[in-house]
């Protein structure tokens, strides 16, 4: 049953990493810019005026925020974008749902396109952590963390492609939910620095938990197995709205 359901997703994909083959570099060239934005700004101009966070340099606790951060948006806006054009413009998403693949098949194959460009995107992240800091190192544990992340918020981006009814609602579902992790949920600064009343909403978004694994993965921190758990549940949760809004016919 997994390897049937595997196998359909990949099915599923291959027209989408096809998509990817042939836009490789205009992909990589659009995902890479907010990320390199974030280097720059915090990385090298703020990361000089600060000793450091945490017990590290600035430039060593931002580099895994920043990674975190890449999973999020490159992962979800690939696939939310590319599923809300495929059924609200080129209506090729109907000739999906009527190949003989399960549910299962076609939101994982769907995902997989944001999985793959994350963890593209990720791995040059890495590899420039690795060049400016010698704390940054790369583990099993980081490898498998970025993975859950490009995962998750992949699967958070077939949500709102099953959602959304076009560009505005689109616009809306980012503005309310994807804008305010990207600058709540410690990517490039402490949670701890930020007010209690306001820590707590931040500890339930799924970025605080998964910058918290890139984190302490990748520097060699102790490990949070709660936070895993977290992410995890989020991705389950995600899996099982996108199965849920296909089969009951809300796509």
């Amino acid at each position: 049953m997994l390897l049937r359901t595997i196998d359909g997703a990949f099915r599923v994909a291959l027209a989408d990493m096809y998509y990817l083959k042939r836009n490789l570099l205009t992909v990589m060239i659009t995902v890479m810019i907010l990320p390199l934005l974030y280097f720059v700004s915090f990385a090298y101009g703020l990361g000089s005026t600060v000793d450091n966070t945490e017990g590290v340099t600035y430039i060593a606790f931002v580099i895994p925020g920043i990674v975190s951060l890449s999973t999020l948006s490159s992962c979800f806006s690939t696939t939310a974008n590319k599923i809300m054009l495929q059924r609200r413009f080129y209506s090729s998403f109907d000739e999906v749902i009527l190949c003989p693949v399960s549910s299962d098949s076609v939101v994982l194959g769907k995902a997989m396109l944001g999985i793959v460009r994350g963890l593209m995107c990720a791995a040059i992240l890495i590899i420039l952590g690795l060049l400016m800091t010698d704390d940054f190192a790369i583990t099993p544990m980081l490898l498998f963390t970025v993975f859950v992340s490009c995962l998750t918020y992949s699967l958070l981006g077939v949500v709102a492609g099953f959602m959304v009814k076009g560009p505005p609602t689109f616009n809306l579902f980012n503005s309310l939910v994807i804008l305010p992790m990207t600058f709540l949920c410690g990517t490039v600064f402490s949670v701890s620095a930020m007010p209690q009343s306001l820590q707590a909403l931040i500890q339930v978004l799924p970025l605080t938990h998964t910058t918290e694994c890139i984190r302490s993965a990748a520097l060699g921190w102790e490990f949070p197995w709660v936070s895993l758990i977290v992410v995890l549940a989020y991705g389950t949760a995600f899996f099982l709205i996108s199965r849920y809004l296909l089969e009951k016919g809300r796509v």
